[in-house]
C-alpha cells in the first residue's frame, strides 16, 4: 500500500508502501494483445468524479472493494484525508489509516457513494480498525465474504528510520479481521482480529499475504508477495476451505505442482507484481485475469491470464499506461487492481489505481492526487 502514514499538525511525517522505483512517462491510452485477443483501455471520469468530494472524506488508496450480498459494493481504503477542498487545494486535512464506503449502483451516471470512518470522542476523525494489541496502525488488504462474516486482511505497520522520509515506516504484523455484522454500517461493525503465523519480514527476504483474495470453488485463495533483496516482487498463493478461514492448520500453500501445508514450500507462480493487486475471473475469456501495477510503482498497469488460480501464468502484457505522471516529476502511480462486481457485461473489467507524489505538500496543494482512478478494460475478440 502506499500511502501518507501520519499527519501531525498540518503537515507531518508521511509514509508510502512499495519497495521498487520505477517512474516513466507514458501517454494515455494503450492497447495491446494478450494470447489471441486484443484489450482496449480508456479513463473513466464519471466513475472518478462521484469520489470527488469537497468535504469530509477527501481521498484515500487501497482501493479494494467486495460484493456484498445486498448489492452495495464496499469499498476498503487505506491512509485517508478528512478535511475540506477548496480551489483545487486540501484544507483543513486529517489523515486517518483506513477508511470505507458503500456504493449503491454500477453506472457512474447515477451511482452513489456514502463514506464511513470513526470520530473520537472530541469529535476527531479516526481509523476505522485499530490493532487490537495497541502498536501502530493498520492498512486494509482484500476481503472476502464467507459463512455470512466478512474476512478483511489487515498488514500492521509502524514508524521506522529511513533516509528518505517517504519511506519511514516498516511492516510488523498481519492480521485478520473477521466481521461479524458486515451489512451494518462500518462504524459499527463488530470486529475479531486475530494475528495471521505466516508473515515474515527478514533482512534480505520476505513473505505477505492479502495482497488479493479470490473465493471460488469451495476455497478462499490468498495470494502474497515474495520479496528477496535485489530481485523483483514475486506471486505467492495460499488456499483454505471457504469455512475453516481463520483454522490456520488447514491452510495449504501452491508449490509448482501441487500443495503443502508449510509456507516455507511456497513457490514463486509469477514475477513483477505488487504489494497489492487483483486475481478475478472473466466470463468472455474464460479466463482468470491478473491486474497489477507493474513491479509495484510504475505508470504501467500490466495483465496476465491464467486457467487457474495458481496459474500458468501468461507472459505480462501492459495494458494502460497512467496518465497521472506526466503531470510532474514528482508523481508515482501504484496500486492497481480490477473490481469485477462493477462490470457491466462479461467482457470488460472496471480498473482502478493511485496517484501520489514524493513531495507531500502536492497532495495538499493539488487535490487532483489521491482519489481512486478509474479506466475500463473491454476484451476485443
Amino acid at each position: 500500500m502506499l500511502s501518507v502514514a501520519k499527519i501531525s499538525k498540518k503537515i507531518g511525517r508521511h509514509a508510502w508502501t512499495g519497495f521498487y522505483l520505477n517512474i516513466f512517462l507514458f501517454p494515455f491510452v494503450f492497447t495491446s494483445p494478450v494470447h489471441a485477443a486484443d484489450w482496449r483501455a480508456e479513463s473513466i471520469p464519471a466513475y472518478e468524479q462521484i469520489f470527488q468530494r469537497t468535504n469530509g472524506w477527501i481521498g484515500a488508496d487501497g482501493d479494494f472493494t467486495v460484493a456484498l450480498p445486498n448489492g452495495i459494493t464496499l469499498w476498503l481504503f487505506s491512509d485517508t484525508f478528512v478535511g475540506d477542498v477548496r480551489e483545487g487545494h486540501r484544507q483543513n486535512a486529517t489523515m486517518i489509516h483506513n477508511s470505507a464506503a458503500w456504493q449503491s449502483g454500477k453506472n457512474p451516471t447515477n451511482a452513489s457513494v456514502q463514506f464511513f470512518y470513526n470520530q473520537s470522542e472530541d469529535g476527531k476523525p479516526k481509523s476505522l480498525v485499530t490493532p487490537a494489541d495497541g502498536n501502530g496502525w493498520f492498512w486494509i488488504f482484500d476481503a472476502t465474504l464467507a459463512d455470512g462474516k466478512l474476512f478483511m486482511f489487515l498488514p500492521q505497520l509502524d514508524h521506522a528510520a529511513a533516509k528518505n522520509d517517504a519511506f519511514s515506516f516498516r511492516q510488523i504484523g498481519l492480521w485478520l479481521g473477521e466481521i461479524a455484522n458486515p451489512l451494518d454500517p462500518p462504524p459499527q461493525w463488530k470486529i475479531t482480529q486475530t494475528k495471521i503465523p505466516f508473515f515474515e519480514l527478514g533482512t534480505n527476504e520476505s513473505r505477505n499475504f492479502g495482497s488479493a483474495v479470490l473465493a471460488t470453488n469451495g476455497f478462499i485463495y490468498i495470494f502474497g508477495t515474495h520479496d528477496v533483496r535485489g530481485r523483483d516482487r514475486k506471486m505467492l498463493l495460499a488456499r483454505a476451505p471457504e469455512n475453516s478461514l481463520t483454522d490456520f492448520s488447514a491452510w495449504q500453500f501452491r508449490t509448482q505442482t501441487d500443495w503443502s501445508t508449510n509456507v516455507a514450500d511456497a513457490a514463486d507462480l509469477c514475477g513483477r507484481v505488487a504489494s497489492e493487486y487483483s486475481v478475478s475471473w472473466l466470463p468472455k475469456l474464460n479466463q482468470f485475469v491478473l491486474i497489477v501495477t507493474d513491479n509495484g510503482l510504475s505508470p504501467k498497469i500490466i495483465l496476465r491470464t491464467a486457467p487457474n488460480p495458481w496459474g500458468p501464468w501468461s507472459a505480462a502484457k501492459v495494458i494502460y499506461r497512467c496518465p497521472d505522471a506526466a503531470w510532474d516529476k514528482s508523481i508515482f502511480c501504484y496500486a492497481a487492481k480490477a473490481h469485477p462486481m462493477l462490470a457491466q457485461s462479461p467482457d470488460e473489467l472496471i480498473l482502478t489505481y493511485a496517484a501520489n507524489s514524493y513531495e507531500f505538500s502536492k497532495l495538499l496543494d493539488d487535490a487532483r492526487l489521491y482519489w481512486p482512478r478509474f479506466a475500463r478494460v473491454k476484451l476485443l475478440q
